[in-house]
């Protein structure tokens, strides 16, 4: 005797899909200013410098009123002590004098022919002018151009979006049930296979 029926249960199929939360960023928009700074060659020379000083000079040619009146008292201090030395010499020949001595010729000799005849000739000028330099100088600079990049960028936005769960059902839950049994006949005498039952047996 085996069963006749067959039932098959088929169970429920979900399928699960998630999706984790997130930030969402927006792209701003963004500006590019680029200026430049010129620089280049520059060069800066400065030559000799010839410094000529001629004030000494010119004084002893054409002295001023300052210089005029110190040589002019210089000459004079000059001259008094001058003056002092020979009357102080010429008093004292005169207080050794003897009297076979005739001093007064002597004297007079002495000052006419023991002096220097001045004829006023001197080299003008006495002095030469002063004479100095400053060197040259020479400077070479070279910069390179600059370039200067400025960004402008837009304020930034952030969207957050959830996370999300999604079932979805692949296969819905069913139950097969299915006669696996020979086809029933009736009257059982019907069924060619038929064996009528031995009740005496």
């Amino acid at each position: 005797m085996y069963p006749l029926i067959e039932i098959q249960t088929i169970p429920i199929e979900i399928q699960m899909k998630t999706t984790r939360a997130h930030l969402e960023y927006a792209r701003g928009t963004a500006q590019l200013e680029i200026s430049r700074d010129k620089k280049g060659l520059s060069i800066r020379s400065q030559p000799i410098q010839v410094n000529i000083d001629s004030f000494e000079s010119r004084n002893s040619v054409m002295p001023t009123t300052s210089t005029l009146i110190r040589q002019q008292a210089q000459a004079g201090v000059q001259a008094a002590y001058q003056a002092t030395a020979v009357l102080a010499r010429e008093g004292r020949m005169m207080m050794e004098a003897r009297i076979d001595q005739d001093i007064v010729p002597q004297l007079a000799r002495q000052q006419t022919m023991g002096q220097p005849t001045n004829v006023n000739v001197e080299f003008l000028p006495t002095v030469g002018p002063d004479i100095s330099w400053d060197g040259g100088e020479m400077s070479i600079r070279y910069e390179m151009d600059k370039l200067n990049f400025d960004w402008r960028m837009e304020q930034m936005s952030f969207t957050f979006v959830p996370g999300d769960i999604e079932f979805t059902m692949t296969q819905r839950p069913d139950v097969i049930i299915k006669y696996v049994g020979g086809p029933l006949y009736v009257p059982p005498s019907a069924d060619p296979d038929y064996k009528p039952v031995d009740v005496n047996a």
